[in-house]
């Protein structure tokens, strides 16, 4: 059996709904992963296992009765650090910033917290989110759980780090430039960057987005489905759609695949042009098959 820091969301909900787990034991098995792999990692900020305890035994008492909250009940999970949370100061990687405490949470966060979802720390970033990596002033630099040696990308360094790790199957990022499909890329994960609006934001930053960082296409679409509800605080947020984000059996035959080799401006690497880039037929089997191998082994204690 997979540990139980490894199965998605979607299993973990199916576990809850049939009694089989419990957000209890889940999220302390969790906890275990993160607390044998931090601080290798870097990838936390304002863990807070304790909170994590009490929301998972309250998820707990609703699986008991029948009344989970949402499609994310007791699942365990991380915030990116810019996206507020409620009593937690807002640094966005910066050792300049004061360290203000957020007055309530961002609306990803309310959303999450309203869905029944287990937070237990937030995700470390670079300064402003202006890096492609989890260089920081005031955050330890994060790493790639593939490779302590290696870059995570960013500027959602430490969701992507979390995610490949196994801490929790859900994680948030926020996205302009690349800064959820960089680490999504980097780190094996899947990455979203929706249309902008979608997922309801704040503030609000024209071309800022949110968007889910998860290890399968499935779990991805269910925090879509908590992300994407409607908030009237966010001006700038596309109208609602109850689109079915579950409904993953679709033909894809036909559908365009857009690939951006330049992003128009920046120093050629090395001073040189790099030559184009050609699709390997089976590059996304052998991306599979590689993932489904990953053992933690590059960061075992």
């Amino acid at each position: 059996m997979s540990h139980l820091a490894d199965l998605s969301a979607v299993e973990l909900v199916s576990s809850y709904k049939a009694k089989a787990l419990s957000p209890v034991e889940v999220t302390e098995a969790v906890i275990g992963r993160i607390e044998a792999y931090e601080p290798k990692l870097n990838a936390l900020w304002a863990y807070d296992p304790e909170a994590a305890r009490l929301a998972a035994k309250a998820s707990e008492a609703r699986w008991a009765k029948g009344e989970p909250a949402g499609p994310i009940d007791g699942v365990p999970l991380t915030i990116k650090e810019n996206i507020a949370t409620k009593g937690t100061p807002v640094p966005l990687g910066c050792a300049a910033l004061p360290l203000k405490p957020a007055a309530a949470d961002a609306l990803p966060a309310a959303r999450t917290r309203e869905a029944g979802g287990v937070l237990l720390a937030k995700t470390t970033m670079p300064d402003l989110g202006m890096l492609s990596s989890g260089l920081s002033s005031f955050h330890k630099l994060a790493r790639n759980p593939w490779d302590i040696a290696t870059n995570p990308g960013g500027s959602s360094a430490g969701a992507g780090s979390a995610a490949a790790a196994g801490y929790g199957p859900l994680h948030i990022g926020t996205d302009i430039g690349g800064s959820v499909r960089l680490p999504a890329g980097w780190c094996g994960l899947v990455g979203l960057k929706p249309s902008f609006g979608r997922i309801p934001i704040d503030p609000p930053f024209l071309g800022r987005v949110a968007g889910p960082m998860t290890r399968t296409v499935a779990d991805n679409a269910l925090y879509m489905s908590v992300l994407s509800r409607p908030d009237r605080r966010d001006g700038m947020s596309l109208p609602y759609q109850d689109i079915d984000w579950m409904n993953l059996d679709i033909e894809v035959k036909g559908l365009k695949i857009g690939l951006w080799l330049d992003a128009g401006f920046g120093e050629p690497v090395g001073g040189k042009p790099v030559p184009p880039w050609k699709p390997q037929p089976n590059c996304l089997p052998m991306q599979a098959r590689s993932s489904s191998r990953w053992r933690h082994s590059s960061i075992a204690p």
